[in-house]
Formats: C-alpha cells, sequence, structure tokens
C-alpha cells in the first residue's frame, strides 16, 4: 500500500464507548476518518464485492474505504468465530452467496466483530496491525464494485398503493384504479436476472413490437420512445432458504432479509403497453435493473422502522405481520441531461410509501411452496408518494406524457432521452449519523442504429 494512502486515513484515538446496542449506535464513532455526510459510517457496514488489482473480495464500507473481509479472513480474524466455519464464506469467494446462506447469527457475528475492531478505542486488530490494516483497507475510489450476489432468481412487485393507483386511474379510470386483487396480496411478477446490473452500467435503448396509438393499430418493430426509470428498494434474500413445497411462515419471514438496495427498474413504457396484456410485463422491462453495489443489512436499518400504512381490508392470516412497520429511507431521483453540469431532482419519496413490506412480499412468493434461495432478488416495485413531486417515474410525474418536466437547463422531458444519466439515493437520517445507500447511477445510450431482426 501506498505512503499516500496511509496519510490518508486518520486514526482517531479517543475514548471509547462499550455501547454497541442499537438504542446506542449513534454514540459510536470510528477510528477511520468519516465525515459527517457520509453514507457509511460505523452504524451502517454493509455488504459488497469489490475487484482491486485482478482480485475479488468480499467486503464492507467505512466512510470512503472499503475494507476486505476476504483478507481479514485469510489473516486468522474469524478463526475463533462460532457461526462462520473460519471465514471459509469469504475465502476465494466471488459473491457474498456463502456468506448470505449462514443466516441471521452469521451475520450480526461478523457486524459485532467489525464494530469491535473499527470503533474508536476498540480492539486493535486492525487499526493496530500496520501491514494487514493497508494490505484490507483501501479507498474506495481506487476499487471496482461488481454484483454483490450471484441472483438465482429476481421478482419485482407492485407494492406501492400510490404508484399502483396513479397507473390505474391512468389507464383505467379513477373508479377502477386499483384490481379487485391489490389489497389482498402483493402482486409481482418474475423478471429477468441475467440482466440485472450494478450500478455505473451503461443501459441502452432497446428495440421492440409497439402500437403508436389507437388511430395507428398496426404493430411496428421499432426504437423504444418512452424510456422511463423506476424507484425501487431491492431486498436480497439470505439464509438457507426453504425447501420446495414448503412456504415460509410470516413470523420467520424476516430471517430471510439479508439487506436492502437501491433499485432502478428501468422500463419501456411503449413497449410495456402493447405487449403486458394479459400476462404482464415482459420485454419492455428486461432490458435492465440496475441496483447499488452495498447491500445495506437489517441490522442497520433496525433503527429506522417506522409505522406502516394501515393494510384495510386486513389481510389473511398467512400474510398478516405482527410487525406493523416499514423503514423510513429518504428516497430520491436526480436526471441529468447531456450538458448539465450535475443532475436536477426531479423526485423525492420514502420507502414508508410501501403499502406491502418485504416480509410480506417473501411470505407470498412462498405461499404456493415456491423455493426461495440466498442471494435471489425482489424488487419492491416503484416507491411513489401522495403529492406530484414524490411518483417515483416518469410515467406519473409527466402523467402518461400529458405533462413535460421542466429542467433547469432550459429543456423539459416527458420520458428519458439519449445520454441522460439516472441518479437514485437514499438515505436514513439518524441523529448525528445517517445510512446511506451509496450511488445506483446508469446513463440512457442511444438505440441501435438498425435492429438485429433482418429488414423485410
Amino acid at each position: 500500500m501506498s505512503e499516500h494512502h496511509d496519510k490518508r486515513l486518520k486514526l482517531n484515538n479517543g475514548a471509547a464507548s462499550d455501547m454497541t446496542e442499537t438504542k446506542e449506535n449513534e454514540v459510536l464513532t470510528s477510528w477511520v476518518d468519516v465525515s459527517a455526510d457520509s453514507h457509511f459510517p460505523i452504524q451502517n457496514l454493509p455488504w459488497g464485492v469489490f475487484v482491486l488489482d485482478g482480485k475479488t473480495h468480499c467486503g464492507t464500507a467505512i466512510g470512503d474505504y472499503a475494507l476486505s473481509l476476504t483478507v481479514l479472513a485469510e489473516a486468522g480474524l474469524f478463526d475463533a468465530a462460532q457461526h462462520l466455519d473460519g471465514g471459509k464464506c469469504f475465502k476465494g469467494q466471488q459473491t457474498l452467496n456463502a456468506f448470505m446462506a449462514l443466516g441471521h447469527a452469521a451475520w450480526k457475528e461478523t457486524r459485532d466483530l467489525l464494530t469491535q475492531w473499527l470503533r474508536k478505542g476498540g480492539d486493535g486488530s486492525v487499526r493496530d496491525n500496520t501491514e494487514l490494516r493497508q494490505k484490507a483497507l483501501v479507498l474506495r475510489s481506487k476499487v471496482q464494485m461488481v454484483l454483490p450476489a450471484q441472483i438465482g432468481d429476481y421478482t419485482d412487485f407492485y407494492a406501492s398503493k400510490y404508484h399502483a393507483t396513479n397507473v390505474g386511474i391512468m389507464f383505467r379510470g379513477k373508479d377502477n384504479a386499483l384490481q379487485p386483487n391489490w389489497v389482498h396480496l402483493p402482486v409481482g411478477y418474475h423478471g429477468r436476472s441475467s440482466s440485472v446490473v450494478v450500478s455505473g452500467t451503461p443501459v441502452r435503448r432497446p428495440w421492440g413490437q409497439t402500437v403508436a396509438d389507437k388511430s395507428n393499430p398496426d404493430p411496428k418493430h421499432t426504437k423504444c420512445r418512452l424510456m422511463d426509470f423506476e424507484l425501487e428498494m431491492g431486498c436480497f434474500i439470505g439464509g438457507k432458504g426453504n425447501a420446495l413445497g414448503e412456504p415460509i411462515h410470516i413470523d420467520k419471514a424476516h430471517e430471510y432479509v439479508f439487506g436492502l438496495v437501491l433499485l432502478n427498474d428501468w422500463s419501456a413504457r411503449d413497449i410495456q403497453g402493447w405487449e403486458y396484456v394479459p400476462l404482464g410485463p415482459f420485454t419492455g422491462k428486461n432490458l435492465a435493473t440496475t441496483i447499488s453495489p452495498w447491500i445495506i443489512s437489517a441490522l442497520a436499518l433496525e433503527p429506522f422502522k417506522a409505522p406502516r400504512e394501515e393494510q384495510d381490508p386486513k389481510p389473511l392470516p398467512y400474510l398478516n405481520d405482527k410487525d406493523k412497520t416499514q423503514y423510513s429511507i429518504d428516497l430520491s431521483v436526480g436526471v441529468q441531461g447531456e450538458g448539465m453540469a450535475k443532475p436536477d431532482i426531479v423526485a423525492t419519496s420514502n420507502a414508508q410509501h410501501l403499502y406491502w413490506t418485504f416480509r410480506q412480499m417473501i411470505v407470498h412468493h412462498s405461499v404456493t411452496g415456491c423455493n426461495m434461495r440466498p442471494g435471489d432478488l425482489i424488487g419492491s416495485g416503484t416507491i411513489s408518494g401522495p403529492k406530484p413531486g414524490e411518483f417515483g417515474s416518469m410515467l406519473e410525474l409527466s402523467w402518461k406524457g400529458a405533462r413535460e418536466v421542466k429542467m433547469s437547463d432550459g429543456t423539459t422531458r416527458k420520458f428519458l432521452k439519449d445520454n441522460d444519466i439516472v441518479y437514485l439515493n437514499g438515505v436514513a437520517k439518524g441523529d448525528g449519523y445517517q445510512i446511506g445507500f451509496g450511488e445506483c447511477i446508469g446513463k440512457v445510450l442511444p438505440a441501435l442504429d438498425k435492429p438485429v431482426a433482418p429488414e423485410e
């Protein structure tokens, strides 16, 4: 490690507190310098995978740094851990799947160990070992983030009542906005895990089959005209998973929540609008789904639970969750057009606006005995709030193209333009610290000049 890197790392040797319970997390500080506006204070300690000098590492983030759990495991720091099998889940791994499969006790033990090693005045196993510290603790700007898991299956839900109502009004009218089943179960569809990409991956505007309008009903193979983002949260499944044919009980569902990410479910609205009847979304959705690279653990988000929206009618017993909370996470979407110096915030929302919880989504997903596996990903669906500035998609912000969204450079948007860069942001705000999700960014590349299909 360079001398410059070591000088960037500030060791704060003040007195430490032994308080590590959730209620007292606010008093914790680290010997690693962490700015007040950092997404990754010691209270966060997310899970991720990064590449450095050609080697893949499982890791966590602290301030401006990534800490390699792989290096710590190779140095024997997890050998005495009760639930980590000597740190094998981090050694030579390309993903977090092995760690995810170990379950809640292993996740908490790892988090507790990291807290002890990183807190000010804590165990000096990392802080006081210069050689190990320089090898394990590296600037995040020097590493390449990759997908944190091998995603076996991806399912996207439709769990915001405000979003579902808005879309229903646009397409079916106010009196028939919500389908009869919507308030009885979390509606979802199976997505395509192969096109889930990590933040920073460009997304190409697709070609697809569309119908221009009712006056011109003949389908055409054309470039997507109505490119859109969707502001969502994603939940990674952890634990050993349930056996095929054995549904997950609502009282056990929280044990399957490994952690959350930001998720942009890119949508080609004109393609989607033509193809979705009668079986739901298909190629209008499978072009790409962008996620933030750091998975924020349920343990880190525990202090940010808040009352969820009332569910009326009361869900059936198998979905009736005794935990009446959602996470309060402030969300926003920025769009930066070509030539703009920075993104304009076009929408703000909060994860608390989700009607259905991830616990309920997991339970309903497995109600028929579907087996959930570590590394599976489920999306929340677009998270919209009750006000127009809280709508989580261009479809809603422009009200299906009837309104224009004004940008600071004088341009307007109804849907996304080529070379627009979309930024999702998520922060849970505590007293004196915040739990952030890091970046979730994607740029819209122009469509291919010609379709793949042969010309007639």
